[in-house]
């Protein structure tokens, strides 16, 4: 299986200065490559570019610049015209699926912030010196930068990435690694409800309240968003050290709060697989849950629109993404894989309307938020309880039904 890590990297000024450097001959090789793709097909009777085609002009484009994409790796440039390619991927098969296409944009230098590295020892090397106490990862064009190695790397480095957060520089690495111990048995079967008054609901009545870090953090990154909308616009003019504070001041809270809810979700997966070795949960459709309320035109007045209840499903959204289920589901499975639990995703359809005691399902049974009663045996309990019984019930079926295909 292949495991990530990421460390913190502590460059000199002159590292942080060829990093940023690197950074931006990679960016001005991305949209390049994507200004050529667009000419070709605009100019040139519709002709597609490929990868290969762009990868096989990477030799003159090193030999006419030599200072800038001349010092670099070469498998790293290789890896940024696939990242292109990727892009350009995703781009048709979402034109083909019907949804929203998206085409590759171009990006600025604050925007692109990592560059890959797509084998240890091509351009760079993890732990290039052993002898010294002090872990190091050396880049071409870089040299040896200390990185700061809180666990141990087990396993066979295949890949080495750097990623720039703000003022801090990462290195990100994939590792090979066999097949890990598994954590032992439990015995303990259990499903959970994912919410937004309680993070989530097991099962065995049990709730994990939802923290709410965005929320909590409204206040600040209010304030600091205001603070930097004061500034006038710099187009086509260097930015002020003041300006630049402002920005670095709202990214600063907004990646606070992105690290709490990982924390967050970590520490709420790793307690669920130490407990049990079975964790069936709703196979939500986060994309669609946060669509925003479709318009309601007027029939006897055109032009005009119904009230459809935009801001509360605007505010509904919003707690959506600061509870961050999709981080914590993605999270979940793969822990899971290393921990040798099974984790099961079940249709959530009716799982909050059906009576857990007889069967009955209507909408009248879930009369509140909260409050759950069987119309028809009058069975009452907390809805996210009777919720999670059901999907831990829908995955025991699902279960049993694929051991015996």
């Amino acid at each position: 299986m292949i495991r990530a890590y990421k460390f913190l990297m502590r460059p000199t000024a002159r590292q942080g200065q060829a990093l940023t450097q690197m950074l931006a001959d990679h960016c001005s090789l991305y949209n390049g490559a994507l200004q050529e793709r667009r000419d070709a097909y605009r100019h040139a009777s519709k002709v597609s570019v490929k990868y290969g085609m762009q990868s096989a002009q990477l030799s003159e484009i090193r030999a006419f610049d030599p200072e800038r994409q001349g010092q670099w790796s070469f498998s790293s440039q290789q890896a940024t015209l696939r990242r292109l390619d990727k892009a350009f991927a995703a781009f048709f098969r979402r034109v083909r699926s019907g949804d929203t296409p998206g085409y590759p944009r171009f990006r600025g230098v604050n925007w692109f912030d990592t560059v890959d590295f797509p084998k240890d020892g091509d351009g760079c090397r993890w732990n290039a010196a052993p002898h010294d106490p002090a872990t190091r990862v050396r880049f071409l064009g870089v040299g040896h930068v200390k990185v700061n190695q809180h666990r141990a790397v087990v396993g066979k480095v295949k890949t080495v990435s750097v990623k720039r957060e703000g003022r801090k520089w990462f290195v990100i690495l994939t590792a090979e690694q066999g097949k890990p111990e598994p954590l032992p048995e439990t015995g303990s079967v259990v499903g959970i409800d994912l919410g937004i008054s309680n993070f989530l609901a097991d099962s065995d009545g049990e709730f994990v309240p939802n923290p709410r870090h965005g929320r909590r953090a409204a206040a600040k990154l209010k304030a600091a968003q205001q603070a930097l909308a004061g500034f006038p616009g710099c187009k086509g003019r260097e930015r002020t050290a003041n300006h630049q504070r402002a920005v670095e001041k709202v990214a600063g809270l907004h990646g606070k709060v992105r690290r709490q809810r990982l924390d967050h979700a970590h520490k709420t997966a790793l307690a669920l697989l130490r407990a049990h070795d079975f964790i069936a949960h709703e196979n939500l459709k986060i994309r669609n849950m946060r669509k925003a309320a479709a318009p309601k035109p007027d029939p006897g007045r055109p032009g005009t629109f119904l009230p459809n209840g935009a801001a509360a499903k605007t505010a509904l959204n919003r707690s959506i993404s600061d509870a961050g289920w999709g981080v914590f589901l993605t999270i979940l499975h793969a822990k899971a894989e290393s921990a040798g639990r099974e984790v099961i995703a079940v249709d959530p359809r009716d799982t909050s309307r059906a009576c857990p005691e007889c069967g009955h399902t209507a909408k009248e049974n879930r009369p509140t938020r909260e409050k759950f009663h069987c119309r028809a045996c009058g069975h009452t309990a907390h809805a996210d309880t009777v919720g999670a019984l059901n999907v831990l019930r829908a995955g025991l079926v699902r279960r049993d039904a694929d051991s015996a295909e």
